[in-house]
């Protein structure tokens, strides 16, 4: 009898020993500029204390310029989210990715849900997605790099800023690892140039610099962890790096080239567990691009959330290396995606997933599996096309093929229809497979009930069960 309820005791320790939550201060300076006043947030751990958090304001959506509410957290175990909707009425309240199933309890103005894994999502109130709250719940930091250790640049709790002019620039050496505790903000870009073996951790913040960090010619470099509140230009900018990963990285854009994830000529790259507000691209491969030169191959996308308040969740093949024969993009994969938002006048620019190839580039071997799309302001669900676009490109491209669309889902009533385009007799769309394709919960087993324009130059495209 004592060995059975010793036993229930260590398990009862083990129970609470696992749960265990990490918020932060923001630095003072920015307590009243950088605060939203929309939402006010606080979280626990169940039966514990309320911890508030800090609820910052994010630009989002060129179009509009709205302003939305950001928080985040560390967390094992189990935690309880409080929301108080500081104004206006609460009607209806919806937590995306729809696919995750997260019902809170709305009581008046308290909205309460719990979470038992890292999430990133939108909580929207009466259907806004304009002046939402970003929920960024990480887990806990495992290893934490060293301060103290020489080959470590650490920011700490509170504001940074290069000290030369002008001061926008940190520039990390090869060897090194860039630790950014989760209450430090870096105002200036992280650049990697000619580096390798490069780390960027920590769940801190970069706020508004030129671009977020920007890798060229590099190897080896991972960037895991931070949030980037509203870059002037891209997230992450990669150019002729191989060996790059990008994982847990929040980010959001509001202005024009402020493009989430763009790689040029890059090689050998993991994107995982992101999640991308962005009003230009989210994820873009190109090859040959401005200094960059050579194919983009072995890419892995997985596990993200893409929000593209203007442009495309997904993009690739626009750019390459014409005057040369162009560049081959191939062996790409993007596996268990939430799209969340697709929104684009311009018929040229639209698709979720979109693959527009030009200046010469043949893209080949890319596979879609297990994506779930959400309704969308406007656009295609799916855009390939072999194109020549003059106001980006110096010639059209040579082809598109063997592409897979496995598992794709998409709900709503916002899409135009979906593209599939060749360029001439010698520049072909061909070998595209569509298995299990399902729009509002339907098996779309041909074209016509796919809403699909199947255009001139195209061969093999076959819809499956």
């Amino acid at each position: 009898m004592k060995y059975i309820i010793w036993t229930l005791l260590v398990g009862i320790t083990s129970v609470i020993q696992a749960q265990e939550l990490i918020t932060y201060e923001v630095p003072q300076k920015l307590f009243y500029s950088a605060h939203n006043d929309d939402f006010t947030v606080k979280v626990r751990i169940p039966g514990g204390e309320w911890k508030d958090l800090y609820e910052y304001k994010v630009g989002v959506d060129m179009d509009t310029q709205s302003t939305a509410s950001m928080v985040s957290f560390d967390f094992t175990g189990t935690v309880e989210v409080q929301v108080r909707k500081n104004n206006g009425l609460v009607n209806a309240v919806q937590i995306r990715p729809l696919s995750y199933g997260i019902t809170p309890k709305v009581q008046e103005r308290i909205i309460t849900f719990t979470l038992d894994q890292p999430r990133k999502i939108s909580l929207e109130v009466n259907g806004d997605k304009l002046q939402n709250l970003h929920i960024f719940a990480n887990s806990i930091l495992k290893d934490k790099p060293d301060p103290d250790d020489p080959n470590v640049m650490y920011f700490g709790p509170g504001i940074h800023q290069p000290k030369d002019l002008p001061g926008d620039v940190f520039r990390i050496p090869s060897g090194k690892t860039v630790f950014i505790d989760g209450g430090a903000v870096i105002k200036a870009k992280l650049l990697v140039d000619t580096a390798h073996d490069v780390k960027i951790v920590g769940h801190g913040i970069v706020f508004q610099p030129e671009r977020g960090v920007e890798v060229r010619h590099s190897q080896n470099v991972t960037i895991d962890g931070p949030i980037f509140i509203n870059p002037k230009h891209y997230t992450i900018y990669g150019g002729q790096t191989t060996g790059l990963t990008v994982r847990n990285i929040k980010s959001f854009s509001n202005q024009g080239w402020s493009d989430g994830i763009d790689l040029m000529s890059c090689s050998d790259v993991l994107i995982d567990d992101v999640f991308m507000r962005n009003s230009d691209d989210c994820i873009a491969i190109y090859g040959h691009r401005w200094q960059f030169y050579g194919n983009a191959q072995n890419y892995q996308v997985k596990n993200s959330t893409l929000w593209a308040d203007i442009a495309h969740p997904i993009n690739i093949g626009g750019h390459g290396n014409a005057e040369a024969g162009g560049d081959t993009i191939e062996n790409i994969t993007f596996t268990n995606i939430d799209i969340l938002e697709h929104d684009e006048d311009d018929r040229n620019y639209q698709g979720c997933l979109s693959i527009a190839c030009a200046d010469n580039n043949l893209v080949r071997n890319v596979s879609y599996k297990n994506i779930r799309v959400e309704d969308f302001q406007e656009g295609q669900l799916f855009h390939f096309r072999v194109v020549f676009n003059p106001k980006y490109s110096s010639a059209s491209g040579r082809g598109i093929e063997n592409i897979t669309l496995e598992n794709i889902e998409y709900n709503g009533n916002g899409a135009n229809p979906s593209t599939i385009h060749g360029y001439n007799k010698d520049r072909l769309v061909k070998d595209i497979q569509f298995k299990n394709l399902k729009i509002n919960s339907k098996l779309i087993e041909n074209a016509s009930e796919g809403s699909v324009k199947i255009g001139e130059y195209t061969d093999g495209i076959k819809f499956k069960k």
